[in-house]
């Protein structure tokens, strides 16, 4: 059975700390590229960053650059993101997806064609 399952959410203070991880199971997990998306309270799903280890790839969105760090560990099939300087508009419900590698796309940037999907782990940034 494929899963993705989110953990590390919770309640920080503007300025404050998280970090996400990204299990992985049921799939190879070098053969995928993984993304980071994010949905707010009443907003769309937007994206966050992306990492595909067998490229050495990682891309941020503009507002998670300099605070935001993707990393992968292969050997746990987890993917992370440790996020810094948390803001009160980071707060959103924080998803993971992954997307084959034979699709061409080594480090997505949108949610076009996510092959799995995680649940989703909330991030609550207080003022």
């Amino acid at each position: 059975e494929v899963q993705l399952v989110e953990s590390g959410g919770g309640l920080v203070q503007a300025g404050g700390s998280l970090k996400l991880s990204c299990a992985a199971s049921g799939f190879t997990f070098d053969d995928y590229a993984i993304g980071w998306f994010r949905q707010a309270p009443g907003k769309d799903l937007d994206w966050v960053s992306c990492i595909s280890d067998t490229h050495g790839t990682t891309h941020y969105t503009h507002s998670a650059k300099g605070r935001f760090t993707i990393s992968s560990d292969n050997a746990e099939n987890t993917v992370y993101l440790q996020m810094t300087s948390l803001k009160p508009e980071d707060t959103a419900v924080y998803y993971c997806a992954a997307l084959s590698l034979v699709h061409g796309r080594f480090c997505p940037t949108d949610a076009r064609g996510m092959d799995y999907w995680g649940k989703g782990t909330l991030v609550t940034v207080s003022s």
